[in-house]
């Protein structure tokens, strides 16, 4: 009889479980976006917690802690953006002052002709009668107007989850205690203890995460620095290299493409500065391939860049920050890229971090049932 009742009981738990995931499937893309909010605020929240607590015991008022905080946060993020913003505004404002209309047009019209009689000669046929050179201009002008439209969208949407995952951080700073606290009375007298625990332990873990996720930026940020030195060192003539080493840093929270973001402006920077320079347009990468303004060695080296960071330095440091095996960790990567993309990976190691910690909290549980 028990038996039996086990086995309802098991095909009810499927039964519900299914109905539960299909509810959550048809939901999801409503609620989506707000989860994402309310998670990245808990991200940040974790991060600024310490910072306002402290705070709080020295002037003993949460809300100005909490105003405090923030501003300073706001003030050094925005001074190093409208830092960086001015420099590229003067680099830009020098390039055009050194370059006219016409020097530009011959730059490129050497560059041209130095690109196309490095092509194979294949290559140079298939160029040569691929049609009207003015109609693929145009298509792809028509193409980049489409893209920057999509883009504008893209920055606009952005900017909206930004301001809310702001707002929802400052609520999550004001309140995180009390909301800590009413988590806490729901616990069942019975799993208190354990409930405390479980809370303690996913709080240690995202922490942990986090810890890890800033080293590897750290690493990121230096490794960019350093690559972009030593392209100095064979005349690439790049600036603001601490700028772009930052920048990549920062946006390497973001899988996969977030070590190339420093790519844009040290590509702009190189062509800015380089134009003119007819050592620079002629560069060859290993002394084979045509790198004008050594582009080509700048995307090389983010690429090496991003494979370093990406299979050993997060597996390693992020993995051993959360408790987890570097293979479980590119397991988690490979598994939550390929169920939500870029943020997938985003929130697969925390994720995975904290279903260990629960996975653990219900075996021991399960263990010790009769004691409770």
């Amino acid at each position: 009889m028990d038996q039996t009742t086990n086995y309802f009981q098991l095909i009810y738990r499927v039964i519900i479980s299914l109905i539960g995931v299909w509810f959550l499937s048809i939901i999801w893309p409503f609620i989506s976006d707000v989860i994402l909010m309310l998670v990245f605020a808990f991200l940040f929240t974790t991060v600024l917690l310490s910072s306002v607590d402290a705070l709080e015991r020295k002037i003993g008022s949460r809300a100005f802690s909490v105003l405090a905080v923030v501003v300073l946060l706001l003030v050094v993020f925005g001074t190093f953006i409208g830092s960086f913003i001015s420099q590229m505004s003067q680099q830009a404002k020098d390039f055009s002052n050194r370059i006219d209309k016409e020097t530009l047009t011959a730059e490129f019209t050497k560059l041209g002709d130095q690109l196309t009689g490095a092509l194979p000669n294949f290559m140079k046929d298939m160029n040569s009668s691929s049609g009207d050179l003015a109609g693929r201009l145009s298509e792809i002008v028509n193409t980049t107007i489409g893209s920057l439209a999509s883009m504008a969208g893209a920055i606009g949407n952005f900017m909206f989850i930004a301001t809310m995952v702001f707002i929802f951080t400052i609520i999550l700073l004001a309140e995180y205690h009390g909301f800590r606290k009413s988590l806490v009375n729901i616990i069942p007298n019975k799993y208190f203890e354990v409930g405390l625990k479980l809370i303690y332990n996913i709080e240690k873990s995202v922490s942990s995460y986090l810890r890890g996720q800033f080293l590897s930026a750290l690493s990121v940020a230096a490794m960019s620095v350093a690559g972009l030195l030593m392209l100095n060192l064979f005349g690439a003539n790049l600036t603001l290299t601490i700028f772009i080493g930052i920048i990549a840093g920062l946006a390497n929270l973001i899988p996969l493409i977030g070590p190339f973001v420093g790519m844009v402006p040290a590509i702009l920077i190189a062509f800015m500065n380089n134009i003119g320079n007819d050592a620079a347009t002629a560069h060859m990468l290993f002394g084979v391939m045509p790198s004008p303004f050594f582009i080509l060695d700048i995307i090389l080296m983010f690429l090496v860049v991003q494979q370093i960071e990406g299979n050993l330095i997060t597996p390693a440091l992020v993995g051993k920050s959360v408790g987890l095996h570097p293979m479980l960790v590119m397991i988690s990567l490979l598994i939550g890229g390929t169920i939500l993309g870029p943020l997938g990976m985003l929130f697969a190691v925390p994720a995975t971090g904290v279903l260990k910690v629960i996975l653990k909290e219900i075996t021991f549980v399960k263990k010790n049932a009769h004691l409770l």
